[in-house]
């Protein structure tokens, strides 16, 4: 089967574009209703900002996703792996329909957290209910151990790890889209070399959404992603390492499986060295604090900026090992 580059590009750039033009009746809205982060302690703005990001760049995913499962379904539009998108659709459709709204549920979580500044207890217990219902429905980790209680488990603890790794990372203007931007690249690039056509097409539209929010993020912010943006993007990476087939009898390379810690290091590690410092502090983990890896490159000389950029690239250099897996 060729390989359908057209197909990834139009995904790409329909999500890109409609994120890009979202944004604006977004932010409205969100001057609207209040929905704004207002300038105070550790934070790096002078003036309210709309917390638009999530909303954007969920419509950048949704809409041309239902809109191209609507052309291939009804042949509207002409592709040499068509039947194959849409057998895996109608394959899948249970599974995809969870996914789904797993996104909106996550999304509207990270919403009501912007709106009314949820405790850790009752956020933490809306992200575990969404990753129980992923982990009942959807593929899930098995690690090559026969148990299907550890198989929950552990799919459970990644869903919870992740989403809470790129909710930390959105510190600095363009760090978590970013990041986000890349990984999402790279799990479409290593689906798609496989032929795992739908989990690359989600990789590619989410990569064309987060794209088409930078613009209105970075380097200065006219809209930020707030808990909705951070928990969608991290919901979304943790699905996507979830759901291809990174170890296969054809390429039986057992070490293929760390292919999305790779991908999602940086995010990991910043998570696990913050978490560490704020115990040995005898804080919170949940407490924010100014010891991200970000404010630390700020702190050792560079630019805010500057500062998000390398992490950029090494986000970059060492997801891209994952391919060499």
């Amino acid at each position: 089967m060729s390989f359908p580059f057209n197909f990834f590009i139009a995904a790409f750039l329909g999500a890109f574009a409609t994120s890009l033009l979202a944004l604006p009746l977004w932010r409205k809205w969100c001057w609207r209703t209040n929905l704004v982060d207002d300038p105070g302690h550790r934070k790096i703005h002078d003036a309210p900002v709309p917390l638009a990001g999530g909303f954007a760049v969920l419509t950048g995913i949704l809409l041309p996703l239902g809109a191209g499962a609507f052309l291939l379904k009804f042949g509207v539009v002409k592709l040499a792996t068509a039947a194959a998108i849409v057998h895996g659709l109608d394959r899948r459709a249970l599974e995809l329909a969870v996914l789904a709204l797993g996104a909106v549920a996550i999304t509207l979580l990270g919403w009501f957290d912007d709106q009314h500044e949820l405790k850790p207890l009752p956020k933490f217990i809306g992200q575990l209910l969404i990753a129980v219902a992923v982990a009942a429905v959807c593929k899930r980790i098995t690690l090559f151990v026969p148990s299907q209680l550890f198989s929950y488990a552990m799919t459970i603890v990644w869903l919870l790890t992740v989403i809470n790794a790129f909710n930390f990372t959105d510190n600095m203007n363009g760090l978590c889209a970013g990041l986000g931007a890349i990984g999402a690249f790279q799990f479409g690039w290593l689906a798609a070399a496989k032929g795992e056509y739908l989990v690359a097409l989600t990789g590619f539209l989410m990569c064309g959404a987060l794209a088409g929010f930078l613009p209105w993020n970075f380097p200065r912010a006219r809209a930020f992603l707030g808990d909705a943006g951070s928990h969608l993007i991290g919901y979304l990476l943790a699905v996507m390492a979830i759901l291809p087939h990174f170890y296969t009898r054809q390429e039986p390379h057992r070490l293929a499986v760390l292919a999305p810690l790779l991908v999602l290091a940086l995010p990991l590690l910043d998570l696990a060295q913050v978490c560490w410092f704020r115990t040995l502090n005898r804080k919170g983990f949940w407490i924010g604090d100014t010891n991200h890896l970000s404010h630390r490159l700020e702190r050792a000389g560079l630019s805010r900026t500057t500062a998000v950029l390398v992490l950029w690239l090494v986000a970059t250099l060492i997801g891209a090992l994952a391919g060499c897996l």
